[in-house]
């Protein structure tokens, strides 16, 4: 433990060396912001460069910016994809403050794209790291008309979609309680509609998408897998704009504005489903229901945010996202006279879950060099059962009631507080400290019943299943980037983490390191080692995205999950238009858990740590990525190559199995191409190695209870047995959706129409496989398919 210790005290020595270890000048600062001219947007990850000095920076998640150089002039160019660029000559014998806004390009030309200098993939150190432009999201093509954020980042190399249409996230291995979700800063737990198909991310309400799968950086921990951040739109600052859409299964608005022009601004989107409200009336109409019983489905997304400027060094932001999915089979009270007696009912069977989550934060810039984020979050995430029928029976003026109730509930909160600071001592350095402290609250599911009929003489009124457990997990960070030479740079820092619960203590100092190599020809050679710890887990049934889910902590007896990960590529831009990389990785967990073979969330009669087995898991692979990023075609080819493996002491005879989404090779092209002003189009395929399943090998029929027949046969209950766990797989996965927007523009703003198709060429994909019998009566194993071909159409307005 002491040479551990000593371990982190001299990186953490070096580290503060390193930052103050320069030549001693005259140096002198360039500060401020970058935002959008048509909105004030803020600007993430815009580049600033010295072109001459060969130094630069990039702005953060909130626009801010420092560079530090030696007195002197210097022309700095300013640029972000899909803007113009800005060159500013300097003449640097003070410190100054640049607001810089820049300008979008519209349909860019390649010789202007050319001309931008943004950073370039070589010369960043970190790895595993994939940014999307929304616009290009919002371009291809859409299931059922909904455009999804979470089905666009399946078709990135290293990232499984689990089963048909859903939008799980299976990242090099791991399964989706392992990925880090945050939504302006906040994590989300489920992220899931309709059962899996649609995500909650309203596309119109985002700014910027990022997926890191690994070399993490030490301001992330808490999971294993990878880190998706989602960053919503500010507000517009300068003027009310509205966007909306109709599909063919929910419509969905956005609304932004000035509250204070160019001071204060606020956004609000919302989508929902109207399943519901179109099957109601065709269901009541064909006698299916009656006039007082309702039966349907829905979902929503409510998201707001307001932007106040307080000052030039100080903004304010609030964050809100609430969304809910909802089925419901429900009767309203009704009265019936039956031989002289008076009857009255009245029912209600629903099954809904939802996420709520809220953030406040603060910025606030310290001087030229040093930046704040102060916040202060809070999360929930529930799922619930209401089964509930009450009855009652008037004869002659005698009321006798019945009444049963039954309802699970099972969910987490969250109350976080948390401070991350950026400080930019000189171009060669840039390091993030910081902490957070986060009180959780899991129930991990609980049953209630109210019972109350005429034949029972004590009415009932219990609550089975586990208690509530409260926990508090801390962390803190600190990391660098530092550019050593003009070949050489490296990330490294420290993530430290712990967690309280029920008296014990976890701890754990997280190391992590990436190192960047310029190469001749600016290839840039990569490698990166980090080590992350899990301290809450998930628990599921399901493999369609069921939200029969316990988010469970790490308890006395079972352990925090651990994962190590090696990671090394190559990486290079070509022809200043396109980011090519190609990476291998070897991922290590430990402790991951899953339930028992046949026990399930419903028995809450038993603990859940009961139910469970402790296991491990490995996945190692490569990935191959060519992306475009800039001009009027956009797009990227990815392929993967990866094994992933786990295994339990009770599951499979305690051998080594195929984990379930073990596909072998996975690949995928994205392309958009805008035609001209009035016309864009879209197609995307995708292919996979099929999923790893298990089938009986042995089948037989039970004596026990069985019964003899009139020809002397035994009929008894048909059993099962497995010699292998996910011994044989699927039949190959792959897909051609093809999408075309015309759009039409008035003075008071355009309409788009939005043509898909999605599975161009209906292929049957196994969605599940089961056993049945053919014509002959010999048993077969059929392939059950979800989706053929289903063409969309979408109406979009923006005014």
């Amino acid at each position: 433990m002491k040479s551990k210790i000593a371990h982190y005290c001299i990186l953490f020595f070096l580290m503060f060396v390193s930052v103050f270890s320069a030549k001693s000048q005259v140096k002198y600062t360039i500060s401020g912001y970058l935002t959008d001219t048509a909105n004030g947007e803020r600007l993430i990850a815009a580049n600033i460069y010295d072109s001459e000095q060969k130094v630069g920076t990039i702005s953060n998640t909130y626009g801010f910016y420092s560079l530090t150089l030696p007195e002197g002039n210097y022309n700095i160019t300013f640029s972000y994809v899909g803007y113009m660029p800005k060159v500013i000559r300097f003449n640097l014998n003070k410190n100054v403050v640049y607001n810089c806004m820049l300008k979008p390009a519209g349909l860019l030309a390649e010789a202007i794209v050319k001309a931008q200098k943004t950073e370039r993939i070589e010369e960043s150190t970190q790895m595993s790291h994939i940014s999307i432009p929304i616009k290009q999201i919002k371009q291809l093509p859409a299931f059922m008309g909904e455009v999804d954020v979470l089905k666009a980042l399946q078709m990135l190399p290293g990232v499984k979609p689990g089963t048909e249409g859903t939008s799980g996230l299976y990242v090099r291995g791991g399964s989706p309680d392992q990925n880090l979700i945050l939504l302006d800063g906040a994590p989300l737990y489920n992220v899931s509609h309709l059962f899996g198909f649609f995500s909650v991310f309203n596309a119109d309400a985002i700014k910027s998408v990022d997926l890191i799968k690994g070399g993490f950086p030490a301001r992330y921990g808490g999971r294993l897998s990878s880190v998706l951040e989602i960053n919503m739109k500010e507000g517009n600052l300068k003027k009310f704009k509205v966007e909306g859409a109709l599909g063919i299964i929910s419509a969905k608005i956005m609304v932004e504005g000035p509250i204070i022009k160019d001071k204060a601004s606020f956004i609000f989107a919302a989508r929902r489903t109207y399943m519901d409200a179109l099957l109601n009336p065709i269901l009541t109409a064909s006698r299916a229901q009656s006039e007082y019983s309702k039966q349907g489905y829905y979902f929503y997304d409510l998201n707001g945010k307001i932007n106040y400027k307080i000052s030039e060094k100080d903004r304010l932001y609030i964050s809100a996202y609430n969304g809910k999915d909802a089925f419901y089979n429900n009767t309203k009270p009704y009265k019936y006279l039956f031989d002289g007696v008076v009857y009255e009912n009245e029912s209600k069977d629903e099954l809904g879950w939802g996420n709520a989550l809220a953030a406040i934060r603060w910025n606030h810039q310290f001087n030229e060099k040093h930046f704040s984020n102060i916040a202060v979050n809070y999360t929930r995430y529930n799922y619930n059962v209401l089964n509930y029928a009450k009855s009652s029976e008037n004869v002659n003026g005698e009321i006798t009631e019945n009444l049963y109730y039954q309802s699970y509930l099972t969910g987490i909160k969250d109350y976080t507080a948390k401070a991350d600071f950026d400080y930019l001592p000189n171009p060669n350095h840039y390091i993030k400290y910081g902490g957070s402290i986060t009180w959780h609250r899991f129930s991990p599911g609980a049953t209630t019943y109210k019972v109350k009929d005429a034949t029972i003489e004590n009415p009932i009124d219990s609550t089975l299943g586990a208690e509530r457990i409260v926990a508090m997990e801390t962390a803190f960070y600190i990391e660098d980037d530092y550019k050593i030479n003009e070949k050489l740079k490296a990330n490294y820092g420290l993530h430290y983490s712990s967690f309280l619960v029920n008296g014990k203590w976890y701890n754990s100092p997280q190391p992590r390191l990436a190192v960047r190599y310029l190469l001749p020809r600016n290839w840039a050679l990569k490698t990166s080692y980090t080590f992350m710890q899990q301290y809450i887990h998930l628990l599921t049934n399901s493999s369609i995205g069921l939200p029969t889910d316990l988010w469970v902590p790490t308890t006395e007896n079972i352990l925090p999950e651990k994962s190590h990960q090696v990671t090394a590529g190559v990486a290079k831009t070509i022809k200043d238009m396109f980011e090519f990389s190609v990476e291998g990785y070897y991922k290590y967990m430990n402790n991951i858990i899953d339930y028992k073979n046949g026990a399930s969330f419903f028995n809450t009669n038993e603990s859940w740590e009961n139910k469970v087995e402790k296991g491990k898991g490995w996945s190692y692979g490569a990935e191959f990525f060519l992306q475009k990023k800039y001009g009027k075609t956009q797009g990227w080819i990815a392929y993967t190559l990866s094994w992933t493996n786990r295994q339990f002491d009770g599951i499979n005879f305690g051998e080594k199995y195929p984990f379930k989404y073990d596909n072998r090779h996975t690949g995928s092209i994205a392309i958009t191409h805008d035609v001209d002003k009035k016309w864009k189009i879209s197609a995307a395929w995708v292919i996979s190695t099929g999923n790893a399943i298990s089938l009986a090998s042995v089948r037989y029929r039970s004596l026990s209870n069985a019964a003899l027949n009139t020809n002397n046969y035994y009929f008894g209950t048909e059993i099962e047995t497995f010699s292998k766990r996910n011994g044989y797989r699927t039949a190959a996965y792959h897909r051609l959706d093809l999408s075309a927007q015309r759009t039409y523009k008035y003075n008071w703003g355009e309409i788009g129409l939005n043509f898909s198709i999605y599975n161009t060429y209906s292929r049957k994909n196994p969605f599940y496989y089961r056993f049945d019998t053919d014509y002959y009566g010999n048993r077969v194993l059929k392939r059950v398919a979800l989706f053929p071909i289903i063409p969309t159409m979408a109406l979009n307005f923006k005014f």
